[in-house]
């Protein structure tokens, strides 16, 4: 392959270190309605999940109703800290601007809070394109769903087989992966912990990069060989 079709990009923990901050909010939250967890554990098992799916899966576990009012509140919060805290992933312009192929942004997070992180860190310009909110889509089916990553390939009329993800947690991945596309795991993020990148390998990733300046390096790599080698 010389060169992809497209490359998509997540948000959250990938071009913006966001995952920490709202894992923070969220834990407390979930710890004042009854079940305690730490900020470090919601972003290890949950990372990449809508704040809804999240509270979904723990009733599951724990068997603990939890208000509907507990995700606007965890959304206001997270929206106001992100306001005050949200930084960009270091190295990250210069990456995104090195890019000579159509690139885009698919997240599960809203446009509008993905458009105002963006220009909170300078980062908006880089993006003239769409940005793909998953559950602003039709179906609204959030990662690990494909539906996003195959919307933003057909917009592009792109090969989802010519598209590489990156992500940074395993629900994304598996979303990209269902989509036919291939992933570079990313770690850089403040969310990352110890085995991170052979947990993203598990789940489906070819390889996983930690600082944005291996970027260029190793999408070059893989180009040169395809999975089924």
């Amino acid at each position: 392959m010389e060169k992809p079709d497209l490359i998509i990009f997540d948000c959250d923990g990938v071009l913006v270190d966001s995952e920490i901050i709202a894992a923070r909010v969220e834990a407390e939250l979930l710890t004042e309605a009854g079940f305690g967890i730490s900020a470090e554990e919601l972003a290890q098992t949950y990372a990449g999940l809508t704040f809804k799916d999240i509270l979904l899966r723990i009733e599951e576990i724990s068997g603990l109703p939890f208000q509907a009012t507990l995700i606007d509140q965890a959304e206001a919060a997270v929206d106001r800290r992100l306001r005050q805290e949200v930084r960009a992933i270091e190295g990250v312009r210069e990456a995104v601007a090195q890019v000579s192929v159509p690139c885009c942004i698919c997240s599960n997070s809203s446009s509008e809070r993905i458009r105002a992180m963006l220009e909170k860190t300078g980062i908006l310009p880089l993006f003239r394109g769409p940005i793909f909110s998953a559950p602003e889509l039709p179906t609204g089916k959030t990662k690990p769903a494909p539906d996003v990553f195959l919307h933003a390939a057909k917009e592009f009329n792109a090969d989802p087989a010519r598209t590489f993800v990156i992500e940074d947690s395993v629900h994304g991945i598996a979303g990209a992966r269902a989509a036919g596309m291939r992933v570079i795991g990313f770690t850089g993020g403040a969310h990352s912990y110890p085995g991170h990148a052979d947990v993203l390998t598990e789940a489906g990733a070819e390889t996983s990069i930690r600082r944005w300046s291996d970027f260029r390096g190793v999408l070059d790599a893989l180009l040169t060989w395809s999975e089924d080698d």
